[in-house]
């Protein structure tokens, strides 16, 4: 199965920009991946209603039909290392092609964008940065990865 992490806007810091290329490079030793950076065009006073919907545009203009919509979302559901590799070979087995992986803004989703999502993960309770999220991500789709091929990594 094929997988894309949709970002809106570039990652600022350059060391979580190392840290997402080690883990993106680790994994595709495993699967197929593909970093999808989006710009949202925002206009000076816009809402963040506003500016939550633009992202949202951008994101489900991203997305083709048939692939498995995740969304990263403080209110999702949490899940462990095993689980998220359970999740991944449960929709290999189903046939899926892609999963996009879809990290909003600093306002969180739109509710389009949550109304098509197949599954909302989230990561912790607590509030990370979402350049965080970014590599967090990666390195749990990684270990997700070596799970499911039974290797050490992941303990």
């Amino acid at each position: 199965m094929k997988l894309e992490l949709l970002l809106l806007g570039k990652t600022k810091d350059s060391f979580i920009e190392q840290g997402i290329n080690e883990y993106a490079g680790r994994l595709k030793h495993y699967t197929a991946l593909k970093l999808t950076t989006l710009k949202a065009k925002k206009k000076k006073g816009w809402t963040e209603e506003q500016e939550r919907h633009e992202e949202g545009r951008l994101l489900l203009g991203a997305l083709t039909p048939a692939t498995v919509t995740v969304v990263l979302d403080s209110r999702g559901r949490q899940i462990t290392s095993e689980g998220l590799a359970d999740l991944l070979s449960r929709w290999e087995m189903e046939g899926r092609k892609q999963a996009a992986f879809l990290i909003g803004g600093p306002t969180g989703h739109a509710p389009e964008v949550l109304d098509r999502a197949d599954y909302s993960l989230s990561l912790s309770k607590m509030t990370f940065t979402h350049d965080m999220v970014r590599l967090f991500l990666l390195e749990q789709l990684y270990r997700a990865y070596t799970i499911k091929a039974g290797e050490k990594y992941h303990k």
